[in-house]
């Protein structure tokens, strides 16, 4: 079987699409939510609420963001399974990934305190505003199992290709939110506490709609879960490894975040805030390069579960050609339209000027960043796990030197420009790294011969 044909390739296509959509669309609600939360909090009459809102938000934000490998290894391995057409795997995963989900929640809330003390120590917020994100905090850490356990519930149905429930859920979820946050803060007079309590019960509401979908969806797969599976610990031996490698390679990412961010803000205000005006043009991008690269990880995961190589290939060249047209559609919008999206995101004439004189990295980010999506999503769906987390310290390796290099180099002027080259660079060694490793993959590994395809697919 050739490694490829045309046939594959329009179907997995049509398949991409399929699942993508329904993830794009769901992604524009978390932007929504964000715009709601500030909104009603930003109306009431002392900015520390929204001060308190923001700082609690990116505290979950960053610690919840850590243990997204509940969704993307769950992800992987269920497809593979998927691909086998075993319908016992795929349950036993889903029971393994949800007692990981809740026992990783209850540790979060014991350790409640000292986390949150800790992360509010980080973020270094006004000592009004610290104060009434630590209340936010200790109420918004209550949904931690049902968080987890919600993204353990997407990466299982997304690892079976069925897209639509991340669209249902989200919804769910972030509907619930907003309407409670407008009941609690506009209609009862709740502040701070009242947007933390919206989160909570809305997280919740999102579970008991997703265990509702997972109980329709088990009547539908043969097998029945195993105590075996479930309950030793010699078990999980896959999950824990594909996971490690995860959760080391989102720290890397966090941090690559966070330096950026305080290196900027070492630069001053303004400075600070231009970039984070920036970073919204990355996050734009993202909502739709995510939507192809989880579309990948369900299609290849399926294809290397099932040693199918022809449509794994296939699936890796219609993700790639959507990917492309998107990042390239998204470089060309910031290029001619980049001032007046700067302008709808703020109003102050200082920010403005200061984040136009960094718009050029804007247009190139799209055409470098898109590789590392698009791999990112292929080497999740064939869980080769410790590539990605290489390709961060590849990426961090080639980060901290060039801005240091930079800062020692330019002028006060031009440091800003450097910051913006280190972080650039940072993203284009991630995804020559993740090139590479495909790259030789295919040759020796994926595609090679029949010898190949016979082969499990292990890390090496």
């Amino acid at each position: 079987m050739p490694c490829a044909d045309a046939r594959p390739a329009t179907t997995a296509s049509r398949r991409i699409w399929t699942l993508a959509w329904p993830i794009i669309l769901s992604n524009v609600t978390v932007p929504l939510l964000g715009l709601v939360d500030t909104a009603v909090v930003g109306h009431l009459p002392d900015s520390r609420y929204l001060a308190a809102v923001t700082l609690g938000a990116t505290l979950f934000g960053f610690l919840y963001w850590g243990f997204g490998f509940l969704r993307m290894g769950t992800t992987g391995l269920t497809a593979q399974a998927a691909g086998r057409e075993d319908d016992a795997a795929v349950r036993n995963l889903l029971g393994q990934s949800l007692l990981m989900a809740a026992s990783i929640g209850v540790v979060l809330i014991l350790l409640a305190k000292p986390l949150i003390a800790l992360g509010l120590w980080l973020l270094d917020g006004s000592e009004v505003a610290t104060a009434l994100a630590a209340e936010y905090a200790r109420i918004r850490i209550l949904s931690a199992p049902a968080v987890l356990a919600n993204y353990a519930i997407l990466g299982w149905f997304l690892g079976q290709q069925n897209a639509r429930v991340t669209l249902a859920l989200l919804v769910l979820t972030n509907g619930v939110n907003i309407a409670l946050d407008l009941l609690f803060v506009v209609g009862l007079g709740m502040t701070s506490d009242g947007v933390a309590w919206a989160t909570v019960i809305a997280d919740y509401t999102a579970l008991a709609f997703g265990g509702w979908l997972v109980r329709r969806r088990l009547r539908r797969l043969a097998g029945h879960f195993s105590r075996q599976r479930l309950l030793a610990l010699s078990a999980y031996g896959e999950l824990f490894q594909v996971n490690a490698h995860l959760f080391v390679r989102t720290l890397g990412l966090l941090f690559a975040m966070a330096f950026f961010t305080s290196r900027g803000a070492v630069q001053g205000d303004t400075v600070l805030a231009a970039n984070a005006v920036l970073l919204q043009f990355i996050m734009l991008t993202s909502y739709a390069l995510d939507g192809f690269a989880h579309a990948a990880e369900a299609i290849t995961g399926r294809a290397v579960g099932g040693r199918r190589w022809d449509a794994f290939a296939a699936a890796v060249r219609g993700a790639a050609a959507f990917s492309l047209v998107t990042a390239t559609a998204a470089a060309l919008a910031f290029a001619a339209g980049g001032e007046w999206l700067i302008a709808a995101l703020t109003g102050l004439p200082e920010v403005r000027a200061t984040a136009a004189d960094y718009l050029p990295w804007m247009v190139a980010m799209p055409l470098i960043a898109v590789w590392s999506y698009l791999l990112d999503g292929v080497f999740i769906g064939a869980t080769a796990t410790r590539e990605m987390r290489n390709s961060i310290f590849a990426g961090l390796a080639a980060y901290l030197p060039a801005w240091w290099l930079t800062q020692a180099l330019l002028p006060g002027s031009l440091t800003n420009h450097g910051l913006w080259f280190a972080f650039t660079l940072f993203t284009a060694v991630r995804s020559a790294t993740l090139a590479a490793y495909y790259r030789h993959y295919r040759r020796h590994r994926w595609c090679h011969d029949a010898a190949a395809r016979e082969r499990p697919l292990t890390n090496p």
